[in-house]
């Protein structure tokens, strides 16, 4: 799962902290192997034409391939570098989204008034899930899949109950 709850839940501890992040199926040194084993793929046939004028009509437009798929490689994994932590201590619940633009986005509200809603079918995404404190309600886990916004809506629930 792309999120952590740390200390685990439990009635005596108060103070606790959860840190979301976008789930990343391509890790960097996967993408050198990637973009290492598409050009293999896709030089090894032109081999053949080495030496003759084709060679050079057909360069310009794989070059262009490979900048076009790193390009699109990079904005993706530019996008996905967002991280938002949520800590509650004995009073407060503090939830701070970075945004991979360097925006930071903070919200707060008294820990004992902080209510976690679920949204099956009514919010911009399935299973949305909000935070309610104080005179505003702010998205939580956007970036997550379907399912894993279901165990994190089950995970809040129980650290708020457990933790008053």
């Amino acid at each position: 799962m792309p999120y952590e709850l740390s200390p685990p839940p439990s009635p005596t501890v108060q103070n606790w902290r959860l840190s979301l992040w976008a789930y990343r199926s391509l890790l960097r040194k996967d993408f050198v192997i990637f973009m290492g084993g598409t050009a293999a793929l896709v030089l090894l046939p032109m081999l053949a034409i080495v030496g003759s004028g084709a060679l050079w009509v057909i360069l310009p437009f794989v070059s262009l391939m490979f900048a076009g798929l790193w390009w699109a490689l990079h904005i993706s994994y530019r996008r996905g570098e967002v991280l938002e932590e949520l800590s509650v201590d004995s009073t407060t619940a503090r939830l701070t989204r970075y945004n991979p633009s360097g925006e930071i986005l903070e919200w707060q509200a008294n820990r004992y008034w902080v209510t976690v809603h679920f949204h099956p079918k009514g919010g911009p995404v399935e299973n949305y899930i909000t935070l309610r404190g104080g005179d505003r309600e702010v998205e939580l886990g956007t970036f997550l899949d379907v399912a894993e916004r279901a165990a994190l809506y089950d995970a809040l629930r129980r650290a708020f109950r457990e933790r008053r």
